[in-house]
């Protein structure tokens, strides 16, 4: 997904030209694509992504035509780079709500990547989707096109619970449409979980976790709701018609979705996700916890690529028409130091199970290690073979360890 807000950065060339430095030895590095769908039927009240509805749109912007205007940015990006051979490994497309747009649309933006750069052949292609949105014959035509995976915005089974967050699909759905799914084709779904909506009791957590495994996915998401400055979620907490989420609590929910996924065969591999085997995790998520490459088409989408990021403008209109006119979208972009990218490489890499190698710490963080373990923060076992694992508890304290790690 792409954020609301915008960093400062530097202003990016209106080529979109990256330096020298950023194209040297692209050929052997991953190399993804995110694609950034901005449209929803109704702006939930805790989202702080960059999305609009049709009645937010405004002048120069068009859903109908939307999927041209990312498949020029497409052939911006083969512009970029070059004609190096760079096979893309993955492709995500997130909004936003992507299957508001025609599967048609969908399918032309994915062919559009995959004839400009060719994919690799195990390439993984996901969409997200709302289980609202799809019915069989659209996944039919998405997994048809070359859609390898699902990730649906279950969010919980509580009707009280949805209401809060706005959120308007019937929790009935979610079944029907993992069902459509598997017929389709698709043998990668997962499932994306809220917790710590104010009002939500521990049982009404369990019971979407049980509602989540009655689904048998391959994967699962599980986020703890964040009130994020200018939702209308932030301005119901600020008026105290709700409550701030609890860290108590928050803790509480975490344990009792790590519990019942292990139990059921699902298992951490990134603080917040959980998957049945290695082949059924999120790939495309993980080249970007080991700082991999990728191109973010859309309004206010990231990209990375050699140490370069930059971000797009943010609204649909501008975005297209920057396209329209043959100049890049891209709106800011800063160039990341060694040290930049050591610091998010211990940010990144330390929440996943495979932990972060020491040799990225400095003499300060490295020292700190010992009483981390003592703490029960970091895994022993992991320390002494060179690599920094988080414990249960240390994902629960993640914030604080990076904090010890990176003094």
């Amino acid at each position: 997904m792409s954020p609301s807000t915008l960093p400062d950065g530097e202003p990016a060339p209106a080529d979109g030209a990256l330096p020298a430095e950023a194209l040297a030895g692209q050929e052997k590095r991953p190399f993804a694509f995110y694609v950034h769908v901005p449209f929803c039927r109704v702006r939930c009240g805790y989202c702080d992504f960059n999305t609009y509805t049709a009645q937010e749109l405004g002048g120069g912007a068009s859903q109908a035509s939307y999927a041209e205007t990312a498949v020029r940015e497409v052939a911006l990006a083969r512009q970029v780079l070059g004609e190096v051979d760079r096979p893309v490994e993955t492709v995500f497309l997130g909004g936003g709500t992507p299957t508001l747009l025609p599967a048609r649309d969908l399918g032309l933006v994915l062919r559009a990547i995959r004839d400009e750069f060719g994919f690799a052949p195990d390439v993984e292609v996901t969409t997200e989707a709302n289980p609202d949105s799809v019915d069989l014959a659209y996944l039919s035509e998405l997994r048809e096109a070359g859609y390898t995976r699902l990730s649906f915005g279950m969010q919980s089974a509580v009707s009280s619970v949805l209401k809060v967050l706005d959120r308007t699909h019937d929790p009935e759905r979610v079944p029907r449409a993992v069902e459509w799914a598997r017929e389709a084709g698709f043998e990668q779904v997962s499932l994306d979980l809220i917790y710590g909506t104010p009002g939500e009791s521990l049982a009404d957590w369990e019971t979407s976790l049980r509602a989540a495994l009655a689904n048998r996915p391959d994967h699962v998401s599980a986020y703890a709701l964040i009130v994020e400055d200018g939702t209308a979620l932030a301005r119901q907490v600020r008026r105290g018609e709700l409550p701030m989420p609890d860290d108590d609590d928050l803790a509480d929910k975490y344990l009792l979705a790590d519990e019942l996924l292990s139990a059921d065969g699902l298992h951490w591999y990134e603080v917040s996700n959980w998957s049945r085997d290695e082949a059924s995790r999120c790939r495309h998520n993980l080249l970007y916890w080991k700082g991999a490459d990728w191109w973010g088409v859309g309004p206010g989408a990231h990209s990375h690529v050699g140490g370069v990021r930059w971000w797009n403008v943010k609204h649909p209109s501008a975005y297209a028409q920057r396209l329209a006119a043959g100049t890049s979208p891209a709106h800011g972009r800063e160039l990341l130091s060694v040290e930049d990218q050591r610091v998010e490489r211990v940010l990144l890499e330390l929440r996943l199970a495979d932990g972060v190698p020491d040799v990225v710490l400095d003499a300060a963080g490295r020292a700190a290690v010992p009483r981390l373990i003592a703490d029960g923060l970091l895994d022993g076992r992991g320390a002494i073979k060179g690599s920094l694992v988080l414990t249960t508890r240390g994902r629960l304290l993640a914030d604080a360890v990076v904090r010890d790690l990176l003094p």
